[in-house]
């Protein structure tokens, strides 16, 4: 059985938390974010620390779940989170123009992928993207977006890949 719910969400200086129903606000120096919570977990919400506490045995996942979504929200809310992707193959390459990433990825046509409000994409080269936001589900998906358009393959290893991402290769077809 998991023990995250019984660990405390620290506070740092800097953020507010807020309860209003059930719905929990964050406040810090790099946005605003809301978790609404699930209604058999109980919040005690203290100056420093935040702690869940699950209705019953049954929900006690339930309550982990919520405590690692707040633990989240306060990381966004301080330093953020940042994504890197890479453009592996002839010709691929990225531009950001304010709220509009420009991808050249093989086709006949451009791609221009709009990006979402609270999300910042930047393109230090050609072939490297960083997405950049405080909510970290809405910073994975982004990337998940971008890295859609043209998953790698695993021959040349050509596509959009997460900077850490092993592809493994594969031997090509032999006479």
């Amino acid at each position: 059985m998991s023990r995250v719910a019984k660990k405390p969400v620290a506070i740092p200086k800097g953020v507010e938390v807020k309860l209003n129903g059930q719905i929990l606000s964050f406040k810090g120096p790099k946005g605003v974010l809301e978790l609404n919570l699930h209604k058999s977990v109980g919040v005690d919400l203290s100056a420093s620390e935040i702690r869940f506490e699950p209705e019953s045995a049954e929900f006690i996942a339930m309550a982990g779940t919520m405590r690692a979504l707040a633990n989240n929200n306060v990381l966004g809310v301080t330093t953020g989170f940042e994504l890197k992707l890479q453009l592996v193959g002839v010709g691929y390459r990225a531009q950001a123009q304010g709220a509009v990433l420009n991808l050249a990825l093989g086709f006949s046509h451009p791609i221009n992928f709009p990006v979402p409000a609270g999300i910042t994409v930047e393109t230090p080269t050609q072939t490297e993207i960083l997405i950049r936001g405080a909510d970290r589900q809405v910073v994975g998906q982004v990337a998940s977006k971008i890295r859609g358009f043209r998953p790698p393959e695993p021959y040349k290893g050509k596509g959009v890949k997460y900077h850490d991402e092993v592809i493994f290769r594969k031997e090509a077809k032999k006479k």
